[in-house]
């Protein structure tokens, strides 16, 4: 997931968004016989092999398009399991196991695969000491799963198992998809390209419902949901700005690309204070800017990164004009040669829950967790991918053909006895949040947390049938 802020109030006006043409619901089924809690006493298997699964998986890492060991494991686990018919390689390492249980709703539950180029600093006995080659740039990086999608494999791994057990307590299909590529917005997008849902190539079943969750910074052993607008759209740039370079002591024969940097620098800092409505919320971020090798050499050149979270597509639109408005007046002010050279790095969609999807997530989700489920949470810093499967899925019913209903819920990964003194002290900020190098789930209760919120998200749905 890339992530902005966490445990922090975002406020924002409300606007109409909506991320798919009005949806017909498939009808509820009637719920299981066994209780939701009797039957996960029964059936959730024994997770102390899953832990293990995890710092694993923990310890050896991929980057974005080179997730192999979650891939294979994932594969693996899924066809040791009774009548799952799996389907590898699709948009690059992703895959699915479908499990058809007679008549009734097709719920898909999405977990993403990748790791970040991190270096792990977090000193635990199975951190990642990994390095690797991205196959992106060619540069070897450090390899950690810093945003906790190891822990995400390893829920829906234990949760395949759990609803394969259960067969008898409910009706319908049930796809696990596993989705590489998050970190940089594209595996959704390639999962779908590549044939996910065609009946000519992968054949994925269409699905009714699509549900999916991630771990985040809060206390574990809680989960959050929120109707409506949850996840930020993200949008990444690469801006090369040009120059004349030449030597230090003569900079009056150059053009400084590097001033010029600077000075767009700071101009982007006026998008978000000046230009956005106070009551919206929005990030611009430069994360890098390079330019040069050496100090005596005036650079022809220079790089900007630059990442932008809106929330709305109003503010969406207002905030990416002004960014490239300041870029061509700073090069037209520094008397740069030629226009600035754009290049999109990564595309993040919005993340709006269907109403009356979550709502029957929250119905279960309080029934099960009780006061340990927020049906109310923030809506997340950070963007996510998931919902491409989802609104990218056919569907006759809607206008424009595709389109199904979604939901995307948080749950908690941080020791409730550290959360509870940092609170305490009014010092949250110094726990580790995702894409932190220290940042790193409590095994215990989060695993057990994820499995149940996936089974009871589920079950919310397929229940039983006949």
């Amino acid at each position: 997931m890339q992530l902005v802020q966490t445990n922090l109030q975002v406020n924002f006006q409300r606007r109409s968004i909506s991320a798919t043409p009005p949806l017909n619901h498939p009808p509820l089924p009637k719920p299981p016989k066994m209780s939701i809690k009797a039957l996960l006493e029964k059936h959730r298997p024994d997770l102390a092999p899953y832990e293990e699964l995890y710092k694993n998986l923990h310890q050896n890492p991929g980057l974005s398009l080179q997730e192999h060991l979650a891939a294979s494991t994932a594969a693996s686990h899924l066809r040791s399991l009774p009548d799952f018919d799996v389907r590898t390689d699709i948009g690059g390492t992703g895959l699915i196991g479908i499990l058809k249980n007679g008549d009734g709703p097709t719920i898909l539950l999405r977990a993403d695969t990748d790791a970040l180029p991190v270096k792990e600093l977090t000193g635990l006995p199975y951190a990642s000491q990994k390095r690797e080659v991205d196959i992106e740039d060619g540069v070897e990086k450090p390899v950690m799963h810093a945003c906790g999608h190891d822990m995400h494999i390893t829920c829906m791994l234990a949760a395949a198992s759990t609803l394969s057990s259960s067969r008898s307590e409910w009706k319908g299909t049930l796809i696990i998809l596993f989705q590489p590529n998050e970190e940089r917005g594209a595996g959704a997008k390639a999962m779908i390209a590549d044939g996910l849902y065609s009946p000519s190539k992968h054949a994925c079943p269409v699905p009714d419902i699509v549900l999916g969750q991630h771990v985040m910074p809060f206390a574990s052993g809680e989960v959050g949901t929120r109707i409506g607008s949850f996840a930020s759209a993200a949008d990444s740039f690469r801006v090369t700005v040009y120059g004349r370079g030449g030597h230090a002591s003569q900079p009056h024969r150059t053009i400084d690309p590097v001033v010029l940097a600077a000075h767009i620098v700071v101009r982007l800092q006026t998008v978000v204070s000046r230009e956005v409505d106070p009551r919206e919320a929005a990030v611009v971020t430069v994360g890098s800017v390079q330019a040069g090798m050496t100090e005596n050499i005036i650079a022809d050149e220079a790089v900007i990164k630059i990442n932008v979270r809106t929330v709305t597509p109003e503010t969406r639109t207002r905030v990416l004009a002004a960014i490239k408005r300041i870029v061509k007046a700073e090069c037209e002010a520094s008397g740069s040669p030629k226009p600035p050279y754009w290049e999109s790095t990564s595309s993040f969609p919005f993340t709006i829950n269907d109403e009356q999807t979550t709502k029957t997530v929250q119905e279960a989700f309080t029934s099960y967790f009780g006061y340990k489920h927020n049906p109310s949470c923030n809506p997340l810093g950070g963007s996510e991918d998931f919902a491409v499967l989802a609104t990218e899925a056919p569907n006759e019913k809607v206008e424009g053909g595709k389109g199904v209903p979604y939901c995307y819920w948080v749950f908690g990964g941080v020791d409730p006895d550290v959360w509870g003194e940092r609170e305490k002290e009014g010092r949250l900020e110094d726990v580790p949040i995702n894409h932190s190098a220290y940042f790193a789930p409590v095994l215990s209760p989060t695993l057990k947390t994820g499995v149940d919120a996936l089974v009871v998200g589920a079950l919310g749905f397929l229940g039983k049938g006949g």
